[in-house]
């Protein structure tokens, strides 16, 4: 199975949400950049609230989509002590890439959040989409940022993911929803036909048709 692009995995992906339709106590949050077109049809679909997770995977000197780690807002870090061994990377290395990726942290949240304030999350259902999860470095970042604000529930739904990392990730959430699984995952690329990079002013763009999708709902 490859799905078209991200605008049809998040359609197909929130056929299987459709439990948390219109829950006034749940809302979506996706990670930045190939996340947030993924994230915007779940909340369309699903009439939820659509925000950012602001994560930034920490690749290795010699193949930057390999994640080491990955942090996030509130100062958050989360290493992957596995791949960190077997490429044999100091931790002068990761401070290195760790303060160069907190730059471009800020640099997001400036770009896509603006004035509007930081989403409460406080004794809610947050569901956090990514548009594919390979090593789970970015995706524990976020689930650690996001339980700093001690939510009611995380559900963690994603088109693509290896099953052993869907595993991991079941142990720290309520929930884990993906689509499809496949034992050789090998790059998340492979299983989209069009997998191009999401830009900054798309984020930008979905962020505010959906915030003003919710204001004529309400208003």
């Amino acid at each position: 199975m490859k799905f078209s692009n991200r605008t049809e995995a998040g359609r197909l992906l929130a056929k299987k949400l459709t439990a948390y339709t219109d829950r006034p106590d749940t809302l979506v949050l996706g990670l930045p950049r190939g996340g947030v077109p993924v994230a915007f049809e779940v909340a369309k679909a699903l009439h939820l609230p659509l925000d950012v997770c602001l994560v930034r995977k920490l690749g290795t000197p010699t193949h930057e989509e390999l994640a080491m780690g990955a942090i996030a807002t509130g100062g958050v870090m989360a290493i992957n002590e596995n791949v960190v061994k077997d490429e044999r990377i100091t931790q002068q290395i990761i401070n290195e890439v760790a303060e160069r990726e907190q730059r471009e942290l800020e640099r997001r949240d400036r770009l896509y959040r603006g004035s509007r304030p930081v989403p409460q999350l406080q004794n809610r259902t947050v569901i956090l989409v990514d548009d594919g999860i390979a090593t789970g470095s970015t995706m524990n970042a976020a689930i650690a940022v996001v339980r700093q604000q001690q939510p009611k529930s995380i559900i963690i739904a994603t088109p693509v993911a290896h099953p052993s990392v869907c595993q991991q990730l079941q142990a720290q959430v309520e929930e884990v929803v993906c689509l499809i699984t496949p034992e050789f995952l090998y790059s998340i690329s492979l299983w989209y036909e069009d997998f191009s990079p999401t830009r900054d002013e798309e984020v930008r763009h979905l962020l505010a048709q959906h915030l003003q999708t919710q204001d004529n709902l309400f208003n």
